[in-house]
């Protein structure tokens, strides 16, 4: 009688035995969930329409490339109110204070980008 072996474990991601493995896009860093996505589209409900628009179209165009820095950026946005975003979004007024970095910067800019 031969010893039983105990099964083999599956050959790594992304590849052949002993291959690289390519990475969980899931748990890369920078990456972004469906339900980190959710929960933000769900924050980002603003109470007056126009900046629901601006929201909305932003998703459309970059719910799929959404990183890590920009889902930060987006959040530190919703913390204003809807008339301190609307002037925001309008080009009305600029970000200061701690809204002067690079993730809010970046979010606002997409925000703003034409229809």
């Amino acid at each position: 009688m031969t010893p039983s072996k105990a099964p083999s474990a599956p050959p790594p991601r992304g590849g052949a035995p002993g291959g690289p493995a390519k990475p969980d896009p899931r748990l890369l860093v920078g990456s972004v969930d469906a339900t980190t996505i959710s929960r933000l589209k769900w924050r980002c409900r603003r109470g007056l329409l126009e900046n629901d628009l601006f929201v909305e179209r932003f998703f459309r165009r970059h719910e799929a490339g959404l990183t890590l820095d920009l889902v930060h950026g987006l959040q530190a946005l919703m913390d204003l109110s809807d008339n301190d975003l609307l002037d925001l979004l309008l080009a009305r007024k600029e970000p200061d204070g701690e809204l002067v970095r690079p993730d809010v910067m970046e979010v606002l800019a997409m925000l703003r980008q034409p229809g």
